[in-house]
């Protein structure tokens, strides 16, 4: 189903030079404002340890991984930082295409595949991404963007093996997109 909310002209994207310089201001802006860096996992680890202390409270104070998120109350957990950066980006990602012109529902793919292998793929590449996230105790936007921009060793090696990986597995996937 391809249908556009606003007008069937979508304007260009942006320059990428210009969206990495202003990638790069909003990141100098968290640092300023609330003294740390961007990210996303984080948001969904303090859901989800909210989530555990509602159902299981002891379960979720005696995990060392739950109770790291969790604050004295419900209303303190949320209030994490990285919450309202998630709430942010959905709505200025929505503001954004809405003035583009590139509100639609449609499934972006090659001709090769149907909807149904692409969102299988989708899925399972981006659960690969979380449980590595996890494992590496942080997200790729905090460690590309955080780590790389403060300069961390970790942080451009993981960048590296990202873009080595995509480049690996971009030979079997490029079949389903001709």
């Amino acid at each position: 189903m391809d249908q556009n909310f606003i007008n069937d002209k979508p304007t260009k994207y942006m320059n990428p030079y210009l969206a990495g310089i202003g990638l790069g201001l909003v990141l100098l802006a968290s640092f300023v404002v609330m003294g740390r860096g961007l990210g996303a996992s984080g948001a969904f680890s303090t859901l989800i340890a909210a989530g555990t202390n509602i159902i299981a409270p002891e379960h979720a104070k005696s995990n060392a991984y739950f109770s790291e998120y969790l604050g004295s109350t419900l209303g303190e957990t949320l209030k994490d930082w990285l919450l309202f950066e998630i709430i942010g980006v959905v709505i200025g990602g929505f503001i954004s295409g809405l003035l583009a012109g590139r509100i639609k529902l449609k499934t972006d793919k090659g001709p090769n595949i149907s909807n149904g292998k692409r969102y299988l793929f989708a899925f399972i590449g981006g659960g690969l991404m979380g449980i590595g996230a996890k494992i590496a105790r942080g997200c790729t936007s905090g460690q590309a963007l955080t780590g790389g921009a403060s300069l961390a060793f970790g942080s451009w090696v993981f960048m590296m093996m990202v873009f080595a990986g995509g480049y690996m597995f971009a030979y079997f996937m490029r079949r389903q997109w001709r």
